[in-house]
């Protein structure tokens, strides 16, 4: 059995376990699956461990891997700035719909107080929780000061801005003195993915220990809210595809969407059904090149860039997942609050990796940032239950996001401006394509 169906067997069980436990009329089972919890609870620990070293490590590679920026000119300039624009935006209309649909909001009040009372002294632990600062704060504190104080501290915004700073920095050094540095956290970066998945191997347990006593503790009224929150996601999806994405296809390259999505379904399918930007590359390749005229030198950097660093859909899910277990936990989202949301799930998206599980760690980036950490364990739990059949949409977002970006990128008027790119690929093959789109 794979592994997202082993997680949602864990999730069943694990309400099944639960809604026993509120029906047999005693108390010993509920009792024993309360008193199961840190097991769980452990666990989300341990994924909580990897953050910082996938992080650091992913940053560095996934920026790194732009090559140097000097040479590569314009088209590396125009690549970041759309992956940057794009996943910002993605982060920004996932809060939005979040935040309008109000998800998480419908939670009693007596469970709300509970949710948060991880640890003996329920209530007390919410009131002393820390607030969130407000909109000037949180700006001026994504300065770093110390990036090893603030990873000590669990601070990791000002670590992801000194991080990207320095990974910026490392592509204008020689090749020679920025490959064993890369070397170094290439291997940080493919550890951390051999961790994850061994972990992922506990995932099933864990959620349905936590599951479980979610549903032992608050009964099944709170798994209501949870099919809110997946429908609220792929709305949020769907809205970015239509209000960004396509626009920029449209009124960015001149390309028409209906051939656009009839050039590139093969590689859609791909993504849907594997839920792997890097396993659906090839296809986006051959896609982009025989079928949307895009040329090799475009898409064999722009797509194998985005597969690594540009994930629209998973910042729209990371943002929708902050807001959602903030309403769940009645924490209140101010304009700092919210700020810090569509930052740091731009950069969280930015610091994903291509295994399962991976959006498990970098959406605890989001929730960390925010103050939950701590107090989500068994609301983290039950999204990680329904993050395999989410992933299969954010997936093809992506994959959307990065196949438009090589068309607007390979745009004649572009890369006509571009002193450092060869001449050759706009005056050869599909020039006239191009112009009719």
């Amino acid at each position: 059995m794979k592994l997202h169906s082993r997680i949602l067997a864990g999730l069943a069980a694990g309400v099944a376990l639960g809604a026993l436990s509120k029906t047999s009329g005693t108390t010993g089972l509920d009792l024993a699956l309360i008193a199961l919890e840190p097991l769980g609870t452990a666990f989300i620990s341990l994924i909580t461990m990897i953050v910082i070293p996938l992080v650091v490590a992913s940053l560095i590679v996934g920026i790194a891997s732009l090559g140097d920026v000097r040479r590569v000119g314009r088209i590396g300039g125009l690549t970041l700035a759309y992956f940057v624009g794009t996943t910002l935006l993605a982060a920004v209309i996932g809060a939005g719909v979040a935040l309008g649909a109000g998800v998480g909001l419908g939670v009693a009040s007596e469970t709300r107080a509970t949710l948060g009372a991880i640890g003996e002294r329920g209530a007390e632990a919410m009131a002393a929780a820390p607030r969130v600062p407000g909109l000037v704060r949180t700006l001026t504190d994504m300065v770093p000061t110390n990036p090893f104080g603030a990873a000590a501290r669990g601070e990791l915004m000002p670590l992801i801005v000194a991080v990207v700073l320095f990974a910026a920095a490392l592509t204008a050094i020689p090749v020679d003195r920025r490959r064993p540095v890369l070397a170094f956290f290439e291997g940080i970066n493919d550890a951390a993915m051999v961790l994850i998945q061994w972990l992922m191997w506990l995932a099933p347990a864990a959620v349905l220990v936590l599951v479980a006593a979610t549903v032992a503790r608050f009964g099944l009224d709170l798994l209501a809210d949870l099919l809110a929150f997946c429908g609220v996601v792929v709305l949020a999806l769907a809205v970015h595809v239509a209000v960004v994405l396509v626009p920029v296809l449209r009124l960015g390259a001149g390309y028409s969407p209906v051939r656009f999505f009839r050039g590139v379904s093969d590689a859609l399918l791909l993504a849907f059904s594997t839920s792997s930007s890097s396993a659906t590359l090839p296809v986006s390749m051959a896609a982009a090149t025989t079928r949307l005229n895009v040329p090799v030198s475009v898409a064999g950097f722009v797509l194998p860039s985005g597969a690594t660093i540009n994930k629209n859909g998973s910042a729209v899910y990371k943002a929708v997942t902050a807001v959602f277990l903030a309403h769940l936990y009645g924490f209140p989202l101010g304009a700092g609050a919210i700020v810090v949301i569509v930052l740091t799930s731009t950069l969280a998206a930015f610091a994903g990796a291509g295994v399962p599980g991976s959006s498990l760690v970098t959406t605890l980036i989001v929730l960390n940032a925010i103050g939950l950490g701590p107090q989500a364990a068994a609301g983290i739990a039950l999204v990680a239950g329904v993050d395999r059949p989410l992933d299969m949409f954010r997936t093809t977002v992506n994959t959307i996001g990065n196949l438009i970006g090589s068309v607007v990128i390979s745009r004649p008027g572009l890369l006509s401006a571009t002193r450092s790119s060869p001449p050759d690929p706009l005056s050869h093959t599909g020039e006239g394509e191009r112009h009719g789109r």
